[in-house]
């Protein structure tokens, strides 16, 4: 049975949840991304990435200034800005679909949303700064809560996951962020196994019971002893299958290719064709 949620407003766009599948394109504004899309200090070219992601079909457009590949360095909040901020300041009126900030620290987000950003993104589900969650409440802006396990003994990956996003949620409504504007994502990658990782998009249907819309990001980060540039196939793969268990939105590095595998997923599980 398809789970109907409140729209979610962000900005001038609705996300109308159970319509179709939503996809976030991902704009790295770092030296180290895993996946070998980085783009540093370039600020041109990120501004015409992020343009070019919006003409492949992309819903939002995801900005992040710090790596979070596995063993990456930390960097400040001034350096985060530092990289972030040009970009979003010019993007802010320029792009037709709105713009989410990759980013824990509250310090960042605060920035980010008084430029023109519309979602926050915390891959740390408000651990590392719990702060966040008033910044968002303060702004009205939707945030994305992902469970980033560390350092635990897990059992089952599942019932550590949803326990994980309940707290998370929990500490986003004790700040104020509206009901509608909480979206879950089980954190592929993030402090997890690769096969605990497979068996999250085995079993995401289970996260249903948190009654949140969910946001599926396992772009690029499954090999089939491939770089990451070259796992397409793969990230399809997760993509459709991640639809057909109940993901509302995907995070994705290659937007044009994405676009079709949701369209084509959309058609065969919502029964309705999404244009295009």
């Amino acid at each position: 049975m398809e789970i109907k949620f409140a729209t979610t407003r962000c900005g001038g766009v609705e996300f109308r949840w159970g319509e179709r599948t939503y996809v976030m394109g991902i704009l790295n504004l770092t030296p180290d991304s895993f996946s070998g899309d980085g783009l540093g200090d370039d600020i041109e070219a990120a501004v015409a990435q992020a343009k070019r992601l919006v003409d492949d079909g992309a819903d939002i457009i995801d900005i992040g200034g710090e790596s979070t590949r596995p063993d990456s360095k930390p960097v400040s909040a001034d350096d985060e800005l530092r990289r972030v901020m040009p970009v979003i300041e010019r993007l802010a009126g320029e792009l037709s679909v709105p713009m989410s900030i990759d980013t824990y620290k509250s310090a960042v987000a605060s920035r980010a949303v008084k430029a023109g950003v519309m979602m926050i993104n915390d891959v740390w589900g408000l651990k590392r700064d719990p702060r966040l969650a008033r910044v968002a409440a303060e702004a009205g802006v939707p945030i994305i809560l992902v469970s980033y396990l560390q350092d635990s003994v897990r059992y089952d990956i599942m019932a550590e996951v949803v326990s994980s996003l309940e707290k998370s949620i929990e500490q986003a409504m004790e700040a104020g962020v509206a009901w509608q504007n909480i979206i879950i994502d089980p954190g592929i990658g993030f402090g997890k196994s690769a096969e605990q990782n497979l068996d999250i998009i085995r079993r995401l249907t289970e996260l249903r019971s948190l009654n949140r819309p969910i946001l599926l990001g396992a772009s690029r980060k499954f090999m089939l002893n491939q770089p990451p540039d070259q796992r397409l196939e793969a990230t399809a793969a997760t993509v459709a299958i991640g639809i057909a268990n109940g993901a509302d939105m995907v995070r994705v590095h290659d937007v044009r290719q994405m676009v079709q595998v949701c369209r084509m997923s959309d058609f065969i599980i919502r029964r309705r064709q999404s244009g295009g």
